[in-house]
């Protein structure tokens, strides 16, 4: 998948956990991110890993789980 900086990503499947980006990561349930709430990219941890920013905070967020929202939209 075609993900850069500045995009508005949402989750395509919940996820069982959620990772912080925080220095030190915890764990958080999954319940903090809704299925229809969009995220801003904020930046590429690795090959397939993103940091993206949700009202409730910033996630380490695997791009297989994430899909690209229009930009119109």
């Amino acid at each position: 998948m075609d993900i850069s900086i500045g995009d508005k990503v949402s989750l395509t499947v919940p996820l069982s956990y959620l990772k912080t980006a925080d220095p030190m990561p915890m764990l958080r349930p999954p319940d903090l991110i809704s299925a229809d709430e969009v995220g801003k990219v904020v930046s590429l941890k690795g090959i397939d890993l993103v940091e993206v920013c949700f009202r409730n905070g910033k996630f380490l967020i695997p791009m297989d789980r994430l899909k690209k929202i229009n930009q119109e939209q």
